[in-house]
């Protein structure tokens, strides 16, 4: 394989408010934690479920994004790296691996409504998410691009009457 491809794609919800902090350039990183559960039944018929943590590190107008609009126990969708950092610590040597939201190779995506119910507001923007305006890229700009929709959400259209 002459290529090679590093991209990850969460959707989950945060465990805590965005831990975001100022860099000496004045940008800001944003650092979540995103809990991704799986669920199955065993052999016996019982319900088992195995929940992941994931640390997430987003940089620029993505991380003010997050810092104005996330919290705990919001949903969203991350696009971005997967990168090892290593550090110097009393004289041990630790590692971390995150999923870094940077560049044109990171997107995050709130999956919430605007009033933070929980439900999607779905049919915006191509189904790039209900709230806060779908998407942003790290340019600060709606994500998604000519992924189709006009940016008007129906759903607002339609009513609870079946029409037969």
């Amino acid at each position: 394989m002459s290529g090679s491809l590093n991209k990850v794609i969460l959707v989950g919800n945060l465990g805590q408010d965005p831990d975001v902090r100022s860099m000496q350039n004045g940008d800001k990183v944003a650092n979540l934690s995103i809990a991704t559960s799986e669920n199955w039944k065993d052999q016996s018929g019982q319900r088992q479920e195995r929940t992941e943590w994931h640390r997430v590190v987003i940089f620029g107008k993505v991380a003010e994004i997050a810092e104005r609009y996330l919290k705990k126990g919001s949903k969203v969708l991350i696009e971005g790296q997967l990168q090892t950092r290593k550090w110097e610590k009393d004289g041990k040597t630790n590692y971390t691996t995150e999923v870094v939201v940077r560049g044109f190779n990171g997107n995050m995506t709130m999956l919430d409504s605007r009033d933070g119910s929980g439900s999607s507001g779905g049919g915006s923007r191509g189904g790039s998410g209900g709230g806060y305006d779908g998407g942003y890229d790290d340019r600060g700009g709606p994500s998604g691009g000519g992924s189709g929709g006009s940016g008007r959400d129906y759903s607002a259209d339609l009513d609870d009457e079946i029409p037969f």
